[in-house]
């Protein structure tokens, strides 16, 4: 048996969960037929002090837990190939086990729609390459790789393909509140548990708006979701939803990681000398680099608006990625709406990606 868990840069009460499934497990299957299976992505390895905050360290101790290895050809097996003929691989772990179950957490994802469900196996436990492939520049572009959409959405839609090749997979998916309570729980079907969790989160997730913000300041949750600036573009996006072109965007997430310091992303940005020319290079035919997917969603959203971060980086760093530093958000707001009136609108996210507002007409 398999049980797939998210990373530390997700908000998933694993240590709840896990033990809790473990538990329910115990007087059916012994704890050495169990293998725990991080599903990292293609996000850097979690550490054993990191394994036991998620897990606890007696689960740590107990059961066996690997972190998926992205780069690692040996550690997948192939099922297929992904839309543009790029061999599909997921981790050997998930699909050779008797029984898969897929825990996770559910909230609007800024490209796949939804996370959750079949995301917890791809990209969770797929190969580098076949999530390169799926997150290439065409479908980042895509008008329905956007928070909230899934039907018509060619990232999700490829990750549902992929995910369903592993053979049957369990669901053990929560929504959770502003309070990182658990709201909901989903289990059941792959996808039909996490169509329901989808339901459930986005009518207590996404909230509608009616005009476009001049300002809008948001967040990426805190920590651990706010741990480096990739995990910040998230909150970049979500505030970008609702922001009028031309506006200001201010993003507080703390990056105690960096960008990560030279992290694919962190090469990319430095690679180029303004978000155009990012977009110039992931355009070039036969380009394609780890983590441009980030970096592009960056540029997408700087094309149409001002974009400050208020973080722990030093000023440099935040320049290197293209962005400018913010170390006061009053007065930056204050400055703002004296330049542009008493008419001007002011949007706070304080929980970023975690509640997604959307204008009202843009949504189904």
């Amino acid at each position: 048996m398999t049980i797939v868990f998210t990373d530390i840069t997700r908000a998933t009460p694993n240590h709840r969960l896990i033990p809790w499934l473990l538990e329910s497990l115990s007087g059916s299957v012994l704890p050495g037929n169990i293998t725990l299976l991080n599903a990292l992505g293609t996000h850097r390895l979690n550490t054993r002090a990191e394994l036991e905050q998620l897990l606890t360290p007696a689960v740590v101790a107990n059961y066996r837990v690997l972190n998926h290895e992205p780069e690692n050809s040996a550690a997948h097996v192939q099922v297929g190939v992904t839309r543009d003929g790029t061999p599909a691989r997921l981790n050997r772990q998930l699909v050779e086990a008797d029984v898969r179950i897929i825990t996770g957490f559910i909230e609007p994802h800024f490209f796949a729609g939804f996370s959750g469900g079949p995301k917890g196996i791809m990209p969770g436990v797929a190969h580098l390459h076949t999530v390169m492939s799926n997150h290439g520049v065409r479908n980042i572009g895509d008008a329905n790789a956007v928070f909230g959409v899934t039907a018509g959405n060619p990232i999700w839609e490829e990750m549902r393909d992929i995910a369903l090749r592993a053979g049957p997979s369990f669901l053990l998916n929560v929504a959770l509140n502003e309070e990182r309570e658990i709201t909901g729980v989903f289990s059941g079907d792959l996808i039909v548990a996490h169509q329901v969790g989808i339901e459930f989160v986005r009518r207590t997730a996404m909230q509608p708006v009616r005009e476009w913000f001049d300002v809008v300041v948001t967040t990426n949750g805190g920590y651990p979701l706010d741990m480096n600036l990739y995990q910040g573009v998230k909150g970049m996006s979500a505030g970008a939803r609702i922001l009028k072109p031309g506006g200001t965007l201010i993003l507080a997430a703390e990056c105690r990681e960096g960008v990560p310091a030279n992290s694919p992303l962190d090469k990319l940005l430095r690679s180029v000398s303004s978000p155009e020319e990012v977009l110039a290079r992931l355009s070039t035919p036969g380009f394609m680099r780890p983590e441009q997917w980030q970096a592009q969603i960056q540029a997408l959203i700087q094309r149409r608006a001002k974009v400050l971060v208020q973080s722990a980086l030093p000023d440099a760093i935040v320049r290197a990625a293209h962005l400018t530093p913010c170390h006061d958000i009053a007065a930056t707001v204050a400055e703002t709406l004296k330049r542009l009136g008493s008419q001007a609108r002011v949007a706070v996210l304080p929980q970023g990606p975690l509640t997604i507002p959307y204008l009202k007409a843009s949504m189904p």
